[in-house]
C-alpha cells in the first residue's frame, strides 16, 4: 500500500523567522524527563539546522557562480566572494565561511548518508565536518564509498571512533592518495599567536614531525644545561625565555623593544592597555616597560590623541622619541613644532594611491585588526573603501584596514563600500551583491571605553598608554 502521508509543506523564510522568536518562549516549567527531552531535543533542532544551511549555502554558491558566468567573469574567478558573503551571514570570519562553503558543497554532492544524518538531527555538525576532512583528498567515489560504510554506525560513534574509521577506510581506499596528502601538508607550515587567560600568549608552531621533535630537543638541552649550572628557574621556563632569545636575538627574553603610545590619564591610572592586540591590565604594561627598561631594550614614545572620552583615535604624532623615565604631561601642543600632529578632526591625506607614513600608521592604530566584520584577521592590506578608479581619495576618512582575503573578496562583481562616518566612530559600510549591508565601525582605542553614542563632543587633546613593539 502507497505511503499516504501528507508532504509537509516548504518551510519558508517567515517560517524561519517565527521558530527564532519562538525558542526563547521555551516552556521550562516542566519534570526534569521533560527537561532532558528539551534538551536533546533541541540538540538535534541544531544539527537539522546545520543541513537545512548547507543545503541553502550550496544552493547559493551555485546560483552566484551562474550569475557571475552570465557576467562574463573568466572562469577562474567564478566564486570570489562566494565564501565571504556566507561568512558574513554567519556572522563568522572569512576564513570560516571558506570552511562552510566547502563542507556544505561536499555534504550535498558527496557525502549523501551523512547529508541525511544530519538533517535528521542524529549527528553533529562537528562530526559531519570530521567525515569531510578526513576524505578529502579522495575522489568523489572513493568518498561515497566511505560515506556509504560509516552510514550506519555514524550516529553511535564519539568524536574520535569516527576520526579512525573515517581515516582507516580512506587509506586502505587510497593510501597513495592520503600520503600525498600527509607530504602537501609540509607546505602548510606556519606560525601563529593566539591569546590566553592571564596576559598569555600561545605562540604555536605547525612543524614537519621531524623539525618539532628537533626544536624541542633543542629547547630541552638549553634547560638542562642552565639547571645544572644552578638556573633557578623552571624547566619551562628556561625553554620558553630560550626560544624567545634564539628566535629574537635579544640578549635576555625581557629585552623586547617597546613602542609606547601615551595617552595620559591611563598612564596615571589603571586602563587597561594593548600590546600587539592583547588586553593588559595597567599594572602588566607598567611591569612590561620596568622590564624591558632594566633589560636594556629600546624604549620609545609617541603621542596619542583621542576624544576626550578617549574612545576614539583623533591623530598621532608623526615622529617619536625616548621615553622618559618618568613620564610627566606634555605641553600643549603647538601646531608649528617639528613632528607634531595634524589639527583635531582633519582627514589626512597621502600622496599618491598608496597609504603611507602617519596616514598608514593612523589606520592600523585606529582599525586594530581586518575592517571586515566578524573577521579578527590581523591587517595585511590598507586600502580604500571607495578604489581611486571610482576617484576615491587616500585618505584616513576613505582608508581601512583589511587582511588579505577580504580585500580580493570585495574586488569581485558587486560589492560596494563607503565611509557612512567619518569619526568619531569611523564606520565604512559595506554592501554585498545580494543587496545586504553589514557596518563596520572602528573598535575604542582604549579597551576598556564605550562609546557613548553616534556623535561625540569638539576632540581634545588625552593621552592613554598603548603598548606596541616598535
Amino acid at each position: 500500500m502507497a505511503d499516504r502521508r501528507a508532504v509537509p509543506s516548504a518551510l519558508t523564510t517567515d517560517d524561519l523567522r517565527e521558530v527564532l522568536g519562538r525558542l526563547p518562549f521555551l516552556d521550562t516549567e516542566v519534570d526534569d524527563s521533560e527537561r532532558i527531552d528539551q534538551i536533546g531535543l533541541l540538540e538535534s533542532i541544531k544539527a537539522a539546522a546545520a543541513g537545512a544551511q548547507a543545503r541553502a549555502t550550496a544552493a547559493f554558491a551555485g546560483s552566484q557562480r551562474e550569475s557571475q558566468a552570465a557576467a562574463g567573469v573568466p572562469a577562474r574567478g567564478r566564486g570570489r566572494g562566494v565564501a565571504a558573503q556566507i561568512a558574513l551571514a554567519r556572522k563568522d570570519s572569512p576564513a570560516r565561511g571558506s570552511r562552510h562553503l566547502g563542507l556544505a558543497e561536499a555534504l550535498v554532492r558527496e557525502l549523501p548518508h551523512t547529508m541525511e544524518h544530519l538533517e535528521t538531527g542524529s549527528v553533529s555538525e562537528w562530526r559531519a565536518t570530521i567525515v569531510c576532512r578526513e576524505t578529502a583528498c579522495l575522489s568523489p567515489e572513493d568518498r561515497a564509498t566511505v560515506d556509504a560504510a560509516l552510514a550506519a554506525d555514524l550516529p553511535q560513534l564519539g568524536d574520535r571512533q569516527v576520526e579512525a574509521r573515517a581515516k582507516a577506510l580512506a587509506c586502505r581506499l587510497d593510501a597513495a592518495a592520503m600520503a600525498k596528502r600527509a607530504a602537501r601538508a609540509h607546505s602548510e607550515r606556519r606560525v601563529t599567536l593566539r591569546p590566553a587567560p592571564d596576559t598569555m600568549t600561545h605562540l604555536t608552531a605547525l612543524l614537519p614531525v621531524a623539525q618539532g621533535v628537533a626544536v624541542l630537543a633543542a629547547l630541552e638541552r638549553a634547560a638542562g644545561s642552565a639547571r645544572a649550572e644552578g638556573d633557578e628557574r623552571g624547566r619551562g621556563q628556561v625553554m620558553a625565555d630560550t626560544l624567545v632569545e634564539r628566535v629574537t636575538g635579544q640578549t635576555t627574553a625581557a629585552a623586547v623593544p617597546v613602542e609606547v603610545q601615551l595617552v595620559m590619564p591611563a598612564a596615571l591610572g589603571d586602563e587597561p592597555s594593548r600590546l600587539g592586540g592583547h588586553v593588559l591590565p595597567a599594572q602588566t604594561a607598567r611591569d612590561i616597560v620596568s622590564s624591558a627598561r632594566q633589560a636594556g631594550a629600546r624604549l620609545t614614545m609617541r603621542r596619542v590623541f583621542t576624544s576626550p572620552e578617549g574612545v576614539d583615535l583623533d591623530r598621532i604624532s608623526s615622529r617619536r622619541g625616548p621615553l622618559p623615565d618618568h613620564v610627566a604631561e606634555p605641553p600643549p601642543d603647538q601646531p608649528d613644532r617639528p613632528g607634531a600632529p595634524e589639527p583635531p578632526g582633519t582627514d589626512v591625506s597621502a600622496s599618491g594611491r598608496r597609504f603611507t607614513g602617519t596616514v598608514r600608521r593612523f589606520i592600523l592604530l585606529r582599525d586594530q585588526s581586518c575592517r571586515t566584520p566578524w573577521c579578527d584577521a590581523p591587517i595585511r592590506h590598507v586600502d580604500h573603501a571607495i578604489a581611486t578608479r571610482a576617484d576615491g581619495a587616500t585618505t584616513t576618512t576613505n582608508g581601512q584596514g583589511l587582511c588579505e582575503a577580504c580585500n580580493y573578496a570585495k574586488e569581485a562583481p558587486g560589492w560596494r563600500a563607503r565611509t557612512v562616518r567619518a569619526g568619531p566612530g569611523h564606520t565604512v559600510r559595506m554592501t554585498t551583491p545580494t543587496g545586504h549591508s553589514y557596518d563596520s565601525t572602528a573598535p575604542p582605542l582604549l579597551p576598556a571605553r564605550v562609546r557613548a553614542g553616534p556623535t561625540v563632543s569638539a576632540l581634545e587633546s588625552h593621552y592613554a598608554a598603548l603598548l606596541l613593539t616598535a
